[in-house]
């Protein structure tokens, strides 16, 4: 395959990252955007087709993939159209705002035998990526993983406030950090459900903080570190969101069954706020144009996993309704 031309639908402020890492990957350029935003589509020259409603640009056609990066509410319009014209679709987590809507999109791609790639990037951090390479060489089991994600998040929307709109965002932390948290979980210790959940809220009525506990699934094991090997079916998640925290902070921990405790700071070497997206997303768009040029299986590649974490969202969820939602102050 000669060299990819990618789509970028969406121009908010996750979109910089996607179109800073197509101009440093080789064998990939940017072909066309897409923004409602007329203006935002200016700075491109004319060598990148502009579009202001996606649907031209899929009719346009000459692209060999496109990238999703739009408001929440929005990815299941876009990625079911683009999936439809027979385009593998890179779309930014969450999937899709409930897990039928993530279903009906990788079901689609199974049928069509096209890519659908929810992009997780903190798997592609690089103390991340050390972390799975010390588990790999660990003979003993994983006890327990516990995630924290933690950020201002008016520092991270800029003009996107959409993030604060829970009908756009699909709720606020534990549905749009949630998933890049959980993924995390699965990466390092396999498919798990939630048990428990406590989600607090502010006075408007976004999620702002939530810890939720996790337990593993009949002792399945995720592929990424540990193959397909058993375990014993104790191991357990935690995952700490905070959208109101004075900064940012990152970091995994995962216990094994002797107590020895492996860490990784997910900021560690990266100086300023969201400064570790920049090789992150490179390492999205290395991952999807790899499994473009090299087929694979075809269809569904990592819509599975983008359904999985939308249906702990959920849970954590009806787990909040049940309990009662506490509320900050």
């Amino acid at each position: 395959m000669s060299e990819l031309r990618f789509g970028v639908v969406g121009l908010g402020v996750i979109s910089r990252f996607y179109l800073a890492a197509l101009e440093r990957l080789p064998g990939v350029r940017l072909a066309a955007v897409c923004d409602r935003d007329g203006s935002l589509l200016e700075p491109f020259d004319d060598g990148v087709a502009r579009f202001t409603d996606h649907r031209e640009l899929l009719a346009a056609g000459g692209l060999d993939a496109v990238v999703v990066t739009v408001p929440n509410d929005l990815h299941l319009a876009i990625c079911r159209d683009a999936l439809r014209a027979g385009l593998p679709v890179c779309v930014e987590k969450p999937l899709a705002l409930r897990a039928a809507e993530g279903a009906e999109l990788a079901a689609l791609a199974a049928e069509r035998r096209v890519p659908l790639f929810t992009a997780f990037h903190r798997r592609y951090n690089t103390a991340v990526r050390e972390l799975c390479a010390a588990l790999a060489g660990q003979p003993l089991p994983v006890r327990s993983v516990t995630v924290r994600y933690f950020e201002l998040i008016e520092e991270h929307v800029g003009r996107d406030r959409w993030y604060l709109d829970p009908e756009r965002c699909g709720g606020g932390c534990v549905a749009d950090n949630g998933p890049n948290a959980y993924d995390l979980v699965r990466l390092l210790a396999g498919p798990m459900e939630l048990t428990d959940a406590h989600v607090v809220r502010d006075g408007s009525g976004v999620d702002r903080y939530a810890a939720l506990e996790l337990a593993g699934r009949g002792g399945v094991r995720d592929r990424g570190v540990h193959g397909d090997g058993g375990h014993d079916g104790g191991v357990r998640g935690r995952i700490e969101l905070d959208w109101s925290y004075p900064g940012e902070l990152k970091d995994v921990a995962v216990e094994l069954t002797d107590g020895t405790v492996l860490r990784a700071d997910l900021l560690a070497g990266h100086e300023g706020f969201k400064q570790s997206l920049w090789h992150e997303y490179e390492g999205i768009l290395g991952e999807f144009a790899g499994l473009l040029r090299g087929g694979g299986a075809g269809g569904s590649e990592r819509g599975p996993d983008g359904v999985d974490a939308l249906r702990v969202v959920e849970a954590a969820y009806r787990a909040e309704a049940g309990a009662g939602a506490g509320a900050l102050g």
